[in-house]
């Protein structure tokens, strides 16, 4: 059973009550479309579990398969720099199949960044050890494929299409 390295924790993008009884956590890369399919799913089980659930992301861009993967997570990382990593999380699975260089500056715009910070931040030494960090934890955490879902700890091995039946037990 592959268990969460580290645990969840206060370098983690999360969203939901804190003293949620469910917490969920995924591994996910912004140009994986399983991901995307994910996305939906989570979504939809935030709206049934309200504040019983807190989701956190990690990135684990498939930067050999996915040619944008690391420049959207630096994207979302710059992002939660000026509080706004979630509006960038859903905006860049909502326009997937849109992703390249020229979308993360438009993204930025619409969230209303300071699109000088945005982009110095995106070259940022720190905002890559972020993102290598949670690749690491991946790793660690036994993580060999997008979307890796991790439930109160222990990874999740079922269908992630059927993660939100397996959360309302």
């Amino acid at each position: 059973m592959h268990t969460l390295i580290p645990p969840a924790n206060a370098l983690d993008h999360a969203t939901g009550a804190e003293q949620a009884t469910i917490e969920l956590v995924e591994y996910g890369d912004f140009q994986c479309p399983y991901c995307r399919e994910a996305f939906f799913i989570v979504k939809e089980i935030q709206h049934q579990l309200g504040d019983k659930l807190r989701f956190i992301f990690r990135n684990f861009p498939l930067s050999e398969a996915h040619e944008y993967a690391m420049d959207a997570a630096l994207a979302a990382e710059a992002a939660a720099l000026q509080q706004q990593f979630w509006p960038m999380h859903d905006a860049l699975y909502n326009r997937q199949s849109d992703l390249d260089e020229a979308l993360l500056v438009i993204l930025a715009t619409e969230l209303g960044l300071d699109l000088q910070k945005f982009s110095d931040d995106m070259d940022s030494p720190r905002l890559l050890s972020k993102v290598e960090a949670d690749f690491e934890s991946g790793v660690r955490s036994g993580v060999n494929g997008t979307p890796t879902f991790y439930v109160n700890g222990k990874r999740y091995d079922g269908d992630y299409q059927n993660l939100a039946s397996f959360l309302a037990r």
